[in-house]
């Protein structure tokens, strides 16, 4: 079955089976607990040591807006977020297996192609859902606490939000096909967290390897964010420099293969 295949299964004629996929999200309330606090207690602490430090101290310390924070705060979301994007979608990917009810839910007749489909919106409606109001919190913190800076526009507060959902929806759906593919959570976790966090920036800026790193995400993700914020959210000295178009492609390279493996791997796997 092609990604396009797939994507025609995602309709929303299966909407139980999304709600299930979510249902089944929320009440794993391990990884609730750690989104919540990865995202929405992340920016509120972050702006709280923020407030803080300038209202003791505004002349050392600025506002705790303005666009330079938006750039600090959207790094630390897309950073932080990434990585509940793997949580969840690990936990998506394999944790019907790890339950012990693939079985039970394949011999029931359902298909699939339909109950892998269906934990990408399941997914990302959890994954979004603290993501965006981690994201509300930091524009919002960005444009009352600016000060004397300036503020954020509306059109970059649109891109920022946007780079945000890009960058944790890519990072969701590496890892709901990894775990879909190996059938482990923990695997697909220790495996991916260090790869995004550590290893993927580190051969970014290896310079020796030359044009190649464009087939890095990391280096496409850097290459999407907004201008407005120069250097101050990137992960590397962005190098090789890609378009749009190109940095998306790169990206929906990786996700659609990695996604269409974990579909096979999900249609062929014993019950």
């Amino acid at each position: 079955m092609t990604v396009t295949a797939l994507a025609s299964s995602v309709p929303f004629r299966r909407p139980r089976l999304i709600r299930a996929e979510v249902l089944k999200l929320r009440k794993r309330r391990g990884l609730v607990l750690t989104a919540g606090l990865l995202t929405v207690g992340a920016m509120l602490v972050t702006y709280t040591i923020l407030v803080s430090i300038h209202a003791a101290n505004p002349a050392h310390h600025g506002p705790a807006g303005g666009i330079q924070n938006l750039g600090h705060t959207i790094w630390l979301i897309g950073t932080l977020g990434s990585v509940v994007g793997i949580l969840i979608g690990a936990t998506a990917g394999a944790g019907d297996l790890g339950a012990g009810v693939f079985r039970e839910l394949v011999v029931t007749g359902r298909s699939r192609a339909a109950l892998f489909a269906a934990r990408i919106p399941g997914g990302l409606t959890v994954l979004f859902a603290f993501v965006g109001i981690a994201y509300a919190l930091t524009a919002s913190g960005s444009v009352a606490f600016a000060g004397s800076l300036p503020a954020p526009s509306v059109k970059l507060l649109v891109e920022s939000g946007l780079w945000v959902l890009l960058t944790t929806g890519f990072w969701f759906a590496i890892g709901l096909g990894i775990s879909s593919i190996v059938g482990s959570r923990t695997t697909t976790i220790a495996t991916l967290l260090p790869f995004q966090l550590a290893i993927s920036p580190i051969l970014a800026n290896i310079k020796i390897l030359g044009s190649g790193r464009a087939a890095l995400p990391v280096i496409a993700t850097d290459n999407l964010l907004p201008n407005a914020f120069g250097d101050t959210a990137r992960t590397t000295s962005v190098n090789p420099t890609l378009s749009a178009a190109v940095a998306l492609l790169v990206l929906a390279g990786w996700a659609c293969a990695i996604l269409a493996a974990g579909l096979w791997r999900t249609r062929t796997r014993d019950a």
